[in-house]
This record gives C-alpha cells, structure tokens and sequence, in this order.
C-alpha cells in the first residue's frame, strides 16, 4: 500500500529529475521575466546609496585584497611580454598628437607651464645657487694653484671686503641672483612670445617619437623590486592610504550620492534588461552564463539541502487536517 512517505519519497525524485530537464529553459524563462520588470518597482536610489556606503564605502581593503593586488601588480609589470611588445602598443600616435594640440591650443595653460618651468623664483635661486658654487669652486682651486698671484688674488679680496664692508661670497650670490632672475624673465617672455601652439604640439609628439618604440619593460627601470624595497609595496599602500581617507570624507560621500542620484534619474524608467544591456549584459550573455553555471545547478538539485527542504515542505503539504483526512493513504 502506498504510505504518505513513499509518495512524498517519489515526489521529491520526480521533481528533482523535472528541475534538471528544466533547467536551462526555467533560468532563460526567469530572466526574460526578470528583465521586463521596471526598475524602480524593486530598487530606489537610497537602495543604491545604501548599497554603496554599507558594502564599500563602510569597509578598508581587507589584508586579502591588499595582497592581491600587490600580486597582480607585480604579475602585470614584470610579466615576459613587457620585454618585446613596444609603448605604442599601449598609447596610439593619434591618441598623443590629439593630446599635443589640446595642449598647445590652450595659451593661458601653456603660460602657465611656461612660467612654472622657467619664470619662477625657485628656478632662478637654484641656477643661482648652482652658478655660486661652480665659480666658487674654480675660483679656490685656481688660487691654491696660482702661488704668489694667488696670495695677490687672496689679499685683494681681503681688501675688498674691508672696504666694502661685505663679504665677497654674499656679493657674489647678490650679483648672480639678481642678474639671473632678470634672465629669467626674459627667457620666460621669449618662450611665451615665440613658443606658439604648432611649437607646443611639435615638441609633445617628436618626444614621443623618441620613446614610443621602447619596449614596455623600460619602465621598470623606474621601480624597484627587492623584498624590503618593492616599489609595488609602496603603490598598494599608497592606494590603501588613498582609499581609507577618501571613504570615510564627506566631500566623497557627497559626489556618489550626485551619481548615483544623477544615473537614477536618467534610468528608473528603464527596465532592468535595458540596464543590463547598457553592461552588454543581454540574453545570450545570459544563455552563456546559464551553460557554465549549469553544473553547479545541476549539483544543488542533488545536493541534500534541497532533498531535504523538498521533503520537509511535502511533509509539511500532507500533515494539513483538510489534506490528510480526505486521502487514504497508510500512514506507515
């Protein structure tokens, strides 16, 4: 005779053979329904606020992730490739020349670059500084060679000073420092007047050129990889620093709640299939990734949790008093 746990038993095989056979089908089903629906009928902006600020803003880089992408770094810049594939490989000759005339086309920009590299007081206190001790330097290794001239040359600069009542080093960078800074200025207004935007471009795409054929390893030459010195260390965790002060800054705060609720706006009529697609996250994408997760459903219709929730829920269905008195099944 057929008993309450022998049909439930069936039952739980017969559905876990049905999900199987229709599995592929039901996942295709279920996102065709999924993507219809409009998304602001389940998701708001203060959901996505929320999203944001408890799932990463709220959170450091934890140790894993630091050492995963300090991994990957390395992996990326010292991997063989570097060795034979050039720097143009990475950046297109058209990407700098585009680059080389929005620079040069923008004349209070380029001033300013001007003035910066050459028209600043810092600059002209360095060229001084490095005159000073290169005249100075010559001037106290001829003397030391010069014998009784340089006794002559010695006593005359004592001489000078004594009348003057100044020291002939302090003069000397006074001299140097005022004459170079005029210089200065005058390289500056040069530059300014004759550098012209064709210049500017120019000068960009020929350095350029210069370099765009260097393999992409030349790079490391700039950073160093040994264990107590690894400049990958120092980019983590100049990242790490980054991320842990602009997480927690309202000023950060303040611009991802401007995006988040400016993409809201622009999107909550959508539905949620059109918001995937702008991700080219389509239905084949969908039938792919069905495919390649269907091993793992496949897996769970088997597995014992869902043999047993499938039990537990018959049992649950038969145990009901209008359910069980109007069937006469044994109850063995």
């Amino acid at each position: 005779m057929l008993t309450i746990n022998s049909l439930i038993d069936a039952q739980v095989t017969f559905m876990q053979q049905w999900l199987r056979k229709q599995a592929e089908p039901l996942s295709m089903e279920a996102w065709q329904w999924f993507g219809a629906q409009p998304l602001d009928k389940y998701i708001s902006s203060d959901d996505l606020q929320r999203l944001l600020n408890d799932w990463l803003l709220d959170h450091p880089l934890s140790e894993v992730m630091r050492a995963d992408i300090r991994d990957i770094l390395h992996s990326i810049i010292y991997h063989p490739a570097n060795d034979n594939v050039p720097l143009s490989e990475l950046i297109d000759d058209t990407q700098v020349e585009t680059l080389a005339n929005y620079v040069g086309s923008h004349e209070q920009q380029r001033n300013i670059l001007i003035h910066t590299l050459v028209g600043n007081d810092t600059f002209a206190d360095l060229l001084t500084q490095t005159l000073y001790h290169a005249i100075n330097d010559f001037m106290e290794n001829t003397l030391e060679k010069a014998g009784g001239v340089g006794k002559l040359m010695k006593l005359g600069r004592s001489s000078f000073e004594k009348a003057t009542n100044r020291n002939l080093d302090e003069k000397l960078q006074t001299y140097l420092h005022r004459n170079i800074k005029d210089l200065a200025h005058r390289a500056e207004a040069n530059a300014q007047e004759h550098l012209s935007n064709e210049e500017v471009s120019r000068l960009l795409v020929t350095g350029w050129a210069r370099i765009k054929e260097q393999p992409i390893n030349h790079l490391q030459t700039y950073l160093r990889d040994e264990p107590n010195n690894s400049s990958i260390d120092h980019i983590e965790a100049s990242i790490q620093q980054s991320y842990n002060r602009l997480r927690i800054s309202p000023y950060l705060h303040s611009l991802v709640a401007a995006s988040v609720d400016t993409w809201y706006r622009n999107h909550q009529s959508d539905t949620i299939a059109q918001v995937a697609e702008s991700l080219h996250i389509n239905e084949a994408a969908m039938m792919q990734l069905s495919t390649t997760l269907m091993p793992i459903i496949n897996d769970a219709f088997e597995s014992e949790w869902l043999t047993a929730h499938l039990r537990e829920m018959l049992q649950a269905f038969y145990s009901q008093p209008n359910i069980k008195d109007s069937l006469s099944f044994s109850n063995q």
